[in-house]
């Protein structure tokens, strides 16, 4: 049987408990006759942990040195995971991420990976040993410097060891038995989805659904590499993560058989957003240009943008975004500068809005999909701030605290919800 990668976040692997569990469970898949290459993350809330110490030394640590830091949580699972599973009879051997091959960019603290080199672990795989990565990390190819891939980045590292490796499937175990039509945590009947697309992952992941993290589903999608969302705590078929064919063509069987296909796959909310409007700009070419360089240039990521119809009598315009929280106050300190050249009359800031969409690549051949969405937001008292589409998206921009009425509503009114309850949060947070 082929090589299975299988990831284990930090809440599967929190304790000693934890740990024993999952070596156990990496042996019996080892037993079924696979090759098994494990990636960990960081023992429960280490990383966190981590950051609050550098925080505490200085306000602003190396990014080099922070680098180090943060990786030695990854080390630590990874060897007591071995441990665990040498205790248990069978052979395991531990790898930083440098050791197993990922090679980076020389970018700090969120480097992207260049190229997957897994001698080493293909050699202790012919060895007949289980293979345990630390996740997270990588080594940058120009300065050799220890480098972090970003916040989530050990599904990333999961995902390009199962493409480098010609994995059969990569496991990705978390402490929820799969992707669900909503959180489950402020919406009790969400179901969980059997299958889903890349494409409709990836606008999962870019919402605010946690369970992945999008640069994992970009590179699965990339190299067409199954990824089975489940639960390290129960042994039930989770999602699972496939090119569109393959979930058109459960979809027709369904619909053969008198079941209707659904068109929205789920609701996804996030609430770590803020929004910026620029009051008062001169409608001329070359003005939005001005504003928008700016936010990139202080490395801010702009997601929603809307500009207002310009005034006749005035010949001004507004122009509003949203962008993640933490670069708010980056991103005007450099609005700010632009005051003299662009001429606008002044910033609004808002951090206490919220982003909760509709995903399904059904939508695109369904018409009033967007009507009923915001029939059931009108219903339930939730206002409209901005709005935004793609092909299988609809977002908007709601007050902060509509965000969980906006998400029950728009669930209810695709009839997501299941009749029973399926939506089981084991512990931790959710990855």
């Amino acid at each position: 049987m082929g090589i299975v990668v299988q990831k284990f976040g930090g809440s599967s692997v929190a304790d000693a408990a934890g740990v024993k569990r999952v070596a156990q469970r990496i042996i019996n898949t080892k037993r079924e006759g696979h090759d098994v290459v494990v990636v960990v993350s960081a023992m429960g809330d280490t990383t966190d942990e981590l950051i609050d110490l550098a925080n505490e030394v200085t306000p602003l640590p190396p990014p080099r040195e922070l680098d180090m830091l943060l990786t030695a949580g990854e080390r630590i699972s990874m060897a007591v995971l071995a441990m665990a599973i040498q205790s248990l009879g069978h052979e395991a051997r531990s790898f930083t991420g440098s050791q197993a091959g990922v090679i980076t960019d020389a970018e700090h603290g969120r480097a992207k990976i260049i190229d997957v080199a897994p001698s080493r672990i293909t050699a202790a795989l012919q060895e007949g040993a289980i293979a345990i990565v630390a996740g997270f990390q990588g080594v940058s190819q120009t300065t050799k410097d220890i480098t972090t891939l970003g916040r989530g980045g050990s599904d990333t590292t999961a995902v390009a060891l199962a493409v480098a490796l010609g994995a059969e499937v990569c496991e990705i175990y978390s402490d929820v038995d799969g992707i669900f039509t909503a959180d489950p945590r402020i919406e009790p009947r969400a179901r969980k989805v059997p299958r889903i697309s890349y494409e409709e992952c990836l606008e999962m992941a870019a919402q605010g659904a946690k369970i992945l993290h999008l640069r994992c589903v970009e590179y699965a999608r990339r190299y067409d590499m199954p990824i089975h969302v489940r639960s390290s705590f129960s042994e039930k078929e989770g999602t699972w993560v496939v090119k569109a064919a393959d979930v058109a063509s459960v979809a027709k069987e369904k619909t053969e058989q008198n079941m209707e296909a659904a068109i929205i796959t789920g609701v996804a909310h996030d609430r770590s957003q803020a929004k910026i409007t620029v009051v008062g700009v001169p409608d001329k070419p070359g003005e939005a240009a001005a504003i928008f360089r700016a936010v990139a240039e202080a490395q801010s990521n702009i997601d929603m943008i809307v500009q207002n119809v310009s005034a006749a009598a005035t010949g001004l315009t507004d122009i509003s975004f949203t962008l993640p929280r933490n670069e708010g106050q980056t991103a005007m300190s450099a609005l700010s500068k632009l005051q003299a050249t662009v001429g606008y009359e002044r910033l609004q800031y808002d951090d206490s809005v919220g982003k909760v969409s509709i995903i399904g690549a059904g939508m695109s051949s369904a018409p009033g999909i967007s009507a009923r969405f915001f029939e059931a937001l009108s219903e339930a008292g939730v206002n409209i701030e901005m709005i935004s589409t793609s092909e299988i998206r609809v977002s908007v921009v709601v007050s902060e605290t509509q965000v969980q009425d906006a998400v029950n509503a728009a669930h209810a009114a695709f009839e997501l919800g299941s009749d029973e309850v399926e939506a089981v949060v084991y512990g931790g947070t959710g990855r």
